[in-house]
């Protein structure tokens, strides 16, 4: 049996370093890529005959096609797509400027799309594999401060759920992953991003973020190397949700976000109905 191939993108820490670990351990093939490969080689090491690292920007389409082919030509396939490359940019909307939106929606969302555009003609030929995109909890219960954050990751589970079922016929499956807080560099100062343009009506709000952001800093509940065993699991499961919650926080904002849409049908819903014709 052909020993499967995964495909990492933003390896070099965080969650995708935790899979990227975790699926070499397991036996398995991966091409970790990262903007920064020598911080990837100085966590993966270079003499793993199943690793192959590559150096891989998702917002730079001829690099993605390049690592396509690359992965391709090296183990023969790609079987199993990370898409976990992304940050996040925090603050109110209205303090965000426009090029840090496009940069947002560059990384989180059109790197998802150009990057399962380059694979899916791989995996269609096989008739086989597994798209996992990382999404977050803020793509199910946006959250105040992170509008444009939660707008680029409900991008990344709509399009998730609706691809699995465009691509289900070709033996390919496609999963939003939609963690909440785990601990990773994800509120450190060299990943999150803030919005930067003074408005003085949001200065509290603005310093609200940041001390929450602080605090919480690398004390997130959620553990990165429990979440790569997920996947793994999932990976080898022939019946996979195409939405996967990770941790209990994640858990209890769906099952709020659930309980607040009930009450928002109930309470509306003879208006709503007043739409139809006749």
């Amino acid at each position: 049996m052909k020993n499967k191939t995964w495909l990492i993108t933003g390896a070099a820490r965080g969650l995708g370093l935790s899979i990227a670990k975790s699926a070499l351990s397991a036996g398995y093939n991966v091409v970790a890529t990262a903007r920064d490969t020598d911080l990837l080689k100085s966590k993966l090491g270079t003499e793993n005959q199943h690793l192959l690292i590559l150096p891989l920007d998702v917002t730079n389409g001829a690099q993605i096609a390049e690592t396509i082919a690359a992965a391709c030509d090296h183990f023969g396939g790609i079987d199993v797509l990370i898409n976990n490359a992304g940050y996040g940019l925090l603050g109110a909307f209205e303090q965000t400027q426009k090029t840090q939106i496009e940069h947002q929606f560059s990384t989180n969302v059109f790197g998802v799309f150009d990057m399962c555009r380059a694979v899916l003609p791989v995996m269609r030929k096989n008739r086989s594999g597994h798209i996992f995109n990382i999404s977050s909890i803020a793509g199910v219960n946006a959250m105040a401060g992170a509008s444009v954050y939660s707008a680029s990751k409900f991008a990344v589970s709509g399009f998730s759920e609706a691809l699995a079922q465009e691509v289900a016929g070709f033996g390919i499956k496609v999963t939003a992953v939609q963690p909440g807080a785990f601990q990773t560099d994800f509120l450190d100062p060299s990943s999150a991003h803030f919005a930067d343009q003074g408005i003085e009506d949001y200065n509290a709000f603005s310093e609200k973020i940041v001390a929450a952001s602080n605090a919480n800093n690398h004390q997130q509940k959620g553990d990165p190397d429990k979440l790569a065993q997920a996947l793994l699991s999932l990976s080898n499961d022939a019946d996979v949700p195409p939405r996967f919650l990770a941790g209990s926080d994640a858990i209890n904002m769906a099952n709020s976000r659930l309980a607040t849409l009930g009450a928002e049908l109930q309470n509306w819903e003879n208006l709503s109905r007043s739409t139809d014709n006749g």
